[in-house]
């Protein structure tokens, strides 16, 4: 397959599967990893083991402003070294060596007074998952999210020669380790199935579902992608887009590749399409979900 091409999978309806055009095929799931950790979160949510608004202990944010990036925590991403270490292909830094050189104590605003992206936000979901369950992540999402829905190519990958599997392989020999919240692949189709399982109410209650929904404004329209107004839930990207209107899902990047997989209910028909691209402009392979959603 060309790096060059887009690999994509729609699902319309209730859940017939419509177009996958590479379903042998093993994608990065890059930042869509987090619609499935808050996915988690909210399962253990209904099930009484967890609380969204409580402040966690010796912690003075809750579980909610965490999953909304609204902890006003730091992000890792934007440290120079992070992706000095990243390019010399070093080993990752152990959590507490991320986490001093990025001062997580010291947060960028008081919790819940205003938004930033932050990977460190959902490590510490993960750790908390882990600690709620007594077993890694992998595990977590494995029993509380993608068995339900029978998904079965999905996993946590852990070392390079896990991406060397997926469809671009792993020239750059990048570690998954860097991602400090975990890194999902799966197949286009899988996480299709995932999202439209998720927005349909197969894995949560509908007020669990809702409360996933709620937008914390952002922003408006973004140039050179589809976005006419943007937002966050909990672990859902939630705003508008030209074309087809509101939009729930989630966009990626990594080292030379993108993925973005969106539900769009105003489509007539509702549909839930994936786009996973070789390059690193999120805006291509945003405008080709919205290009694939409105496709007859």
């Amino acid at each position: 397959m060309s790096d060059r091409a887009i690999h994509r999978a729609k699902i319309e309806g209730v859940g017939e599967l419509v177009l996958d055009d590479s379903p042998a095929q093993l994608f990065p799931w890059w930042s869509f990893t987090k619609t499935a950790i808050a996915t988690c979160t909210l399962q253990l949510v209904a099930k009484g083991h967890l609380d969204l608004d409580d402040t966690l202990p010796n912690r003075p944010y809750t579980l909610r402003q965490l999953l909304q990036h609204r902890a006003g925590l730091p992000e890792y991403g934007k440290l120079a070294s992070y992706h000095e270490a990243v390019e010399r292909r070093d080993e990752p830094w152990t959590a507490d060596e991320m986490l001093a050189r990025v001062d997580a104590n010291h947060l960028d605003f008081p919790p819940g007074e205003g938004w930033r992206y932050s990977n460190v936000g959902y490590f510490f979901v993960r750790q908390i998952i882990e600690e709620t369950v007594g077993a890694d992540i992998g595990t977590a999402l494995k029993t509380l999210v993608f068995d339900p829905l029978e998904l079965e190519t999905v996993r946590l990958v852990g070392v390079p020669g896990d991406l060397e599997k997926t469809v671009w392989g792993n020239k750059e020999d990048y570690h998954p380790g860097w991602v400090y919240h975990g890194l999902l692949v799966g197949r286009a189709s899988d996480a299709v199935r995932f999202l439209h399982g998720l927005m349909s109410g197969q894995l949560l209650r509908s007020n669990l579902l809702e409360l996933m929904k709620i937008r914390h404004p952002i922003g408006g329209a973004v140039p050179g992608r589809p976005w006419v107004e943007t937002g966050y839930g909990l672990g859902l990207m939630n705003g508008t887009m030209s074309k087809v209107g509101r939009a729930f899902g989630h966009s990626g990047v990594g080292p030379a590749s993108l993925s973005a997989v969106y539900h769009f209910p105003e489509c007539r028909p509702v549909c839930t399409v994936a786009a996973f691209t070789k390059g690193n402009d999120e805006g291509v392979n945003e405008c080709a979900v919205v290009d694939l959603a409105t496709q007859v």
